[in-house]
């Protein structure tokens, strides 16, 4: 089995971002689950495409799309992404697009199709605090949740797919006065605990759990 995760480089005037971060120092190899990463460009023009490039070359059966959330204190798995695009502040390439869709024609919404209630419940068991979303917002986040939803539909080989939102970093928390932040190993910790427990569900991989949880 075969999965892909993915991070985004930093944004919003921020040097690092924890996605990226996490994602680098992920296991080649997590229980029988190979591991391929890529960094995606904090942008709406740029990321579906590169997203589209690596499923390509990888063909993975999970691909997992993390990026930060700053402001949440939990590991949140998130439930849909909405067919739009609503920045509230430009992305790399100084684009901000307003009540535009992901996908012209699409529809209003595509859900997770990870076993997400299954993948926090296993946070949780594992120390990790760990909830279900069900917003992934408007912004670059969203935008690829959505497009990798949508390249899910109609992919040859059946693929499950999902977002991740993570807190900041500790560090970055300091600098901004006390927001909610989770340390980098756990944030690595998370994440091979979904895939290992995505890997164990699939099986079911036709099941849209997160439709139904």
């Amino acid at each position: 089995m075969k999965a892909l995760v993915t991070g985004f480089d930093a944004f919003g005037g921020e040097a690092v971002n924890p996605s990226a971060l996490a994602v680098g120092r992920l296991k080649k190899r997590v229980g029988n689950i190979l591991v391929r990463t890529a960094i995606l460009p904090t942008s709406y023009g740029r990321s579906t495409a590169a997203l589209q490039t690596v499923i390509g070359k990888v063909r993975p059966d999970i691909v997992l799309c993390v990026g930060q959330a700053g402001g949440r204190a939990e590991l949140c798995l998130e439930r849909v992404a909405i067919n739009v695009q609503d920045a509230r502040i430009r992305d790399n390439d100084g684009k901000q697009p307003i009540d535009r869709p992901v996908v012209k024609g699409g529809p209003a919404a595509h859900f997770a199709t990870l076993p997400i209630k299954a993948c926090v419940a296993a946070l949780r068991e594992a120390g990790l605090p760990a909830a279900v979303s069900n917003t992934a917002g408007t912004f670059v986040c969203n935008h690829i949740f959505y497009a990798l939803m949508d390249i899910a539909t109609g992919h040859s080989v059946p693929m499950r797919g999902g977002f991740l939102h993570i807190p900041y970093l500790p560090e970055q928390a300091a600098r901004l006065g006390g927001a909610p932040s989770m340390a980098l190993d756990d944030v690595v910790h998370g994440i091979e605990t979904i895939l290992e427990t995505c890997a164990s569900r699939s099986r079911d991989i036709r099941t849209v759990e997160g439709r139904i949880s």
